[in-house]
């Protein structure tokens, strides 16, 4: 069995930087522990696998597939990166002429389009609720240190804890932290906490005007820093729209590898997110 495979860096126009995936274009369905082996294989945050859902259709022509990822260790329900990642493999390297595909993924339907550019994934925006800061202190406090926090939330729907820093807190703040996973999975084993975010009022006066600022840890889906998130951005963009007042919104995330995501909270209660992405190298698996 032979199975095309792109790495992809995305939510960046830049090699190297963003978020990498890797995308695998099946044929058929495979077993779910081939799934997980090979993204495990791959060892980035995550491994999509992108399926034709029947056997006439064409990745060069079709407009409707299913979708899945993996992490180096489990399968997920929703990922921002990995998507645009293969809506990238698509349309660029498979030149997909269809404005928009859409996706057959445990989160729904999802579609995303061309928009110069960019491509811009429409998801569902998944509301957090205020939380009481004793009741993820142990978590909070390895990830943050002594840093103040202004607010903390969950996401019951995508078990992500939001932790704002006190508006004090500049990006420097953020890029400054360096919380070992070990400690992290210690500190929270309950199994409602997922990934940590840690976000941060931006700077939207100063050029290219960021609202906000993030960094995601998610030690409990195996990676111990997810570089740029589209799945996180679904929360802060609830979040932030809020506390902003504010329907369109930039934001950084701010790993070491870096990315830019364009937001825009809509009226049906889902979100866009834009990005570019880069395909780096093209393959093929044979298994």
């Amino acid at each position: 069995m032979e199975i095309p495979i792109f790495t992809v860096d995305a939510f960046t126009n830049l090699p190297f930087k963003g978020n990498p995936a890797a995308v695998c274009l099946l044929e058929n369905k495979l077993q779910d522990e081939l799934y997980q082996k090979i993204a495990a294989e791959m060892n980035l945050s995550e491994t999509a696998f992108v399926t034709k859902l029947k056997p006439t259709d064409s990745f060069s022509s079709g407009a409707r597939f299913g979708l899945r990822w993996f992490t180096p260790t489990n399968e997920i329900a929703l990922c921002g990166h990995a998507t645009l990642a293969s809506a990238a493999a698509l349309f660029y390297r498979k030149e997909n002429p269809n404005p928009v595909v859409e996706f057959e993924t445990l989160s729904g339907e999802l579609q995303v389009r061309q928009h110069g550019e960019s491509l811009v994934m429409n998801f569902p925006l998944n509301k957090p609720e205020v939380q009481d800061f004793n009741k993820f202190s142990n978590v909070i406090k390895a990830t943050v240190g002594d840093l103040p926090v202004q607010e903390v939330c969950y996401c019951k729907t995508t078990k992500k804890l939001v932790v704002r820093l006190a508006d004090t807190c500049d990006r420097s703040a953020l890029t400054s932290l360096s919380p070992v996973a070990e400690t992290l999975l210690k500190s929270e084993s309950s199994g409602k906490v997922k990934s940590i975010i840690i976000t941060s009022k931006g700077a939207p006066t100063v050029q290219p005007g960021y609202d906000f600022f993030s960094r995601n840890f998610a030690p409990w889906n195996g990676i111990p820093e997810d570089p740029v998130t589209g799945s996180a951005h679904t929360v802060l963009a609830a979040y932030w729209s809020e506390k902003l007042g504010k329907k369109k919104m930039l934001a950084y995330q701010c790993s070491k590898r870096g990315g830019e995501l364009e937001l825009e909270v809509r009226d049906d209660g889902r979100v866009d997110i834009a990005g570019r992405a880069v395909v780096l190298l093209q393959g093929t698996l044979k298994l």
